[in-house]
């Protein structure tokens, strides 16, 4: 069986790509993965043996630009117009197809998919984009919900309007070109009659919602066994567990002064602590040997020896800081991340920073809080709880679809 697993996003999206990946190529299955062209994400893919087919601008390289909001219709375009550029050649005689990733671009591989008359299931790696009673949407960049409207059915059909016209016309110009008729509701297309929720459930449970059948796989996590460096591990054993800062894929445009900020914050709690360079190129900020910075690293084996995480709240940090049982501080920058720092929170496992511009005084309160022994034992039961069989639930429900067996979730 030969699958593709289609996405343009940050490492978020790419990495949990890469776990299913190698859990269905265990399952005797052939897999590639289309994906932005960044050379980390290359490197990554490459490190297990997954081939990158590349589509589209290097993601880091876009979101370096924070281009205007007015500019969505245009990106979108540009994304769409990528997706049938690519996965036309590289979806040839697979028998599914996997799309994530930002919503343009999974609408692009799906009408692919359809034009090829391959199986496909949409997966998102955060509930925030399924409509549900119990939570509103997220608001794309310049276009706010009125602020008067707080019931969530109302502002899901907003949401769904607003899609429509930021991304309707660009799909259906390139589903024309191929021959596909038009699609009338992008969102509801994109998110089809069963669409997968790749979250852990005690991390984030969804709740269930009538006549939408989500599928929880639980989230799609890669054993990382790499080591790490040795000059990292020296500075880990050479006094007590340091705390980490990253920020993942985003630039912090509003926060320009951040590694002095973090460095400071970590230091007025007689802390040590590793810097995570990131998109936003942190850097060391004098020569003191309490500091250390870090590229690329293996989180799953770091994070269990650090006193505390502080992060940006993507969905693949969460769960790899809370899996490992570290307390957290979360400062969210956009989209889903402000729902994963409440969540978070309300676990008990760390505390949720109040807004993205963190000062010293303000991160070091936080810090403060989560360095506390409760919120450290906290984090330890929680993450004890997380599951580690997403990419074994998903491989299965997918390679089952395929021969034609009625897929099941486990309890």
């Amino acid at each position: 069986m030969r699958v593709l697993l289609s996405t343009y996003g940050s490492r978020g999206d790419v990495e949990p790509l890469a776990g299913l990946a190698v859990r269905l190529r265990e399952l005797g299955a052939e897999v590639r993965v289309c994906a932005p062209p960044d050379e980390e994400f290359a490197r990554r893919l490459a490190g297990v043996g997954v081939p990158l087919v590349p589509v589209g601008r290097s993601a880091r390289a876009l979101t370096a630009a924070a281009p205007a909001p007015s500019s969505l219709p245009q990106r979108a375009a540009e994304l769409i117009a990528g997706q049938f550029d690519t996965l036309v050649a590289a979806a040839e005689g697979c028998d599914a197809l996997v799309a994530t990733g930002v919503l343009p671009a999974a609408a692009g591989a799906l009408s692919v998919a359809e034009k090829l008359g391959i199986p496909s299931v949409s997966v998102t790696f955060q509930q925030l984009t399924l409509p549900s009673p119990h939570h509103p949407p997220l608001a794309y960049p310049g276009r706010p919900f009125p602020p008067e409207v707080t019931d969530n059915r109302v502002l899901w059909d907003l949401d769904a309007r607003s899609i429509d016209e930021l991304f309707g016309a660009a799909l259906n110009t390139n589903r024309a070109s191929i021959g596909l008729p038009p699609v009338d509701h992008v969102r509801d297309y994109v998110i089809g009659g069963r669409p997968w929720l790749a979250t852990d459930p005690v991390l984030d449970p969804w709740q269930d919602t009538p006549d939408f059948d989500v599928v929880q796989t639980g989230a799609w996590i890669l054993p990382d066994t790499r080591p790490l460096p040795a000059e990292l591990v020296a500075f880990l054993d050479a006094g007590a567990p340091p705390v980490y800062v990253g920020f993942g894929s985003m630039p912090l445009h509003t926060s320009r002064d951040a590694g002095q900020v973090v460095v400071e914050a970590v230091r007025a709690q007689g802390r040590r602590v590793i810097v995570a360079r990131g998109w936003a190129e942190l850097a060391l900020v004098d020569e003191r040997d309490d500091c250390f910075v870090v590229g690329e690293v293996n989180h799953q084996a770091l994070f269990g020896r650090v006193a505390a995480v502080v992060h940006h709240g993507g969905a693949g940090t969460t769960t790899t800081a809370t899996r490992a049982g570290a307390p957290q501080v979360v400062v969210p920058q956009a989209t889903d991340q402000p729902y994963w720092a409440g969540r978070v929170a309300d676990l008990g496992i760390g505390v949720a920073h109040d807004g993205p511009t963190p000062t010293v005084e303000s991160l070091s309160a936080t810090l403060e809080t989560v360095l506390a022994p409760e919120t450290g034992a906290r984090a330890r039961s929680v993450g004890a709880t997380v599951r580690a069989d997403g990419t074994t639930v998903a491989a299965k429900l997918l390679l089952d679809g395929i021969s034609g067996a009625r897929p099941s979730v486990p309890a």
